[in-house]
């Protein structure tokens, strides 16, 4: 920096240097404010990879995770691979989190959350499985094992569910606004038994409540596409249809959790009686087999945890919060 004649002038280096100055403080303002912005939202969706690091064999070592808006998986990649922070997409409001893993398995887990601001961002930045400790915000607390979780999807075929272990291509795509939160997942070339297809699923979940809302939309006519909830020993099916039957539901309700031999947690599944060709108990799962059909299937999930802050503590309290949904569904036809 020198003066001339009174006049400032400044030489390359200085100007270089004040413009990397100016770029650290927005690239500070930048992060500051999307990390507001997080913690302002009501819901909130998000991929975490990481980058930096390579891959060795199945596994992926090293680097660090940095969210994405968009993934295609990488080919090779699978489950315990280390490289998607807690293994799939996530997705949260106030009173619950949900995952998906993305890989041949394509359950959808839950994490019970015991605070009603958004958590997701710092699950599983410490170590790749530590969400399933307890936290202060809560923890990982459905075992899918070789299930659909709850509300994932599949194809029924040969008395078992196939999953997705064969595929061409998989891309998850998260957008975030103020109305909801959303996971978007194309799987190209999507093999089960002797037919291929595309399919394309969309999960949104809103500011208020728990539950998720799924559309798949399969490219052609499929028999058997279905989803579920996970099966445990001694908890019973409960199954209930809307007073003029376009509606229905099947829930569990129990000590069916990670999280304790006395923790209760209530699932749940609400499909379009019209687009619902049975029901019926797979090997892992409550299973809703979905009619053949042109139109995109659409259907809600849900999970109750009784330690969410103002959770429901009861079956009698849940089944009453479904009965509610239920009528709410029949009268309007969606839950959002």
């Amino acid at each position: 920096m020198k003066f001339k004649s009174g006049i400032l002038v400044l030489t390359a280096a200085a100007i270089v240097a004040v413009s990397c100055k100016e770029n650290k403080e927005e690239q500070s303002q930048e992060m500051g404010s999307s990390e507001n912005s997080i913690s302002n939202q009501q819901t909130y969706a998000e991929i975490s990879i990481k980058k930096g690091g390579e891959w060795q064999g199945r596994e992926y070592v090293g680097g660090t995770f940095e969210n994405v808006e968009e993934l295609t998986l990488p080919e090779g990649h699978t489950d315990h691979s280390y490289y998607i922070r807690y293994e799939g997409p996530g997705w949260e409001n106030s009173q619950v989190g949900y995952r998906l893993y993305l890989d041949w398995r394509n359950a959808i887990d839950i994490f019970g959350k015991k605070t009603d601001t958004m958590v997701l961002a710092q699950v599983g930045q410490d170590s790749f499985d530590s969400y399933h400790e307890e936290a202060p915000w809560g923890l990982d607390i459905l075992k899918a094992g070789k299930s659909l979780g709850i509300g994932s999807y599949g194809r029924f075929m040969n008395d078992s569910v196939a999953h997705f272990r064969n595929v061409k291509n998989t891309t998850a795509r998260v957008s975030n606004s103020e109305e909801r939160s959303q996971v978007e997942i194309k799987y190209t070339g999507w093999t089960t038994g002797t037919e291929t297809i595309d399919l394309v699923s969309t999960l949104s979940i809103y500011p208020e409540d728990r539950f998720t809302k799924v559309k798949l939309k399969p490219s052609t006519l499929l028999e058997g596409l279905t989803t579920g909830i996970v099966k445990f020993e001694n908890i019973e099916l409960i199954q209930k249809q809307s007073e003029n039957g376009n509606w229905g539901y099947i829930a569990t309700y129990g000590n069916q959790t990670l999280a304790g031999d006395e923790d209760k947690l209530g699932m749940a599944i609400f499909y379009k009686t019209n687009e619902v060709k049975e029901i019926m108990e797979g090997p892992h799962d409550h299973l809703v087999i979905f009619n053949a059909q042109e139109a995109p299937v659409t259907y809600y999930f849900l999970a109750a945890w009784e330690q969410e802050p103002n959770g429901i503590t009861t079956r009698e309290g849940f089944f009453s919060d479904l009965d509610l949904k239920l009528q709410t569904l029949e009268e309007n036809g969606s839950l959002e």
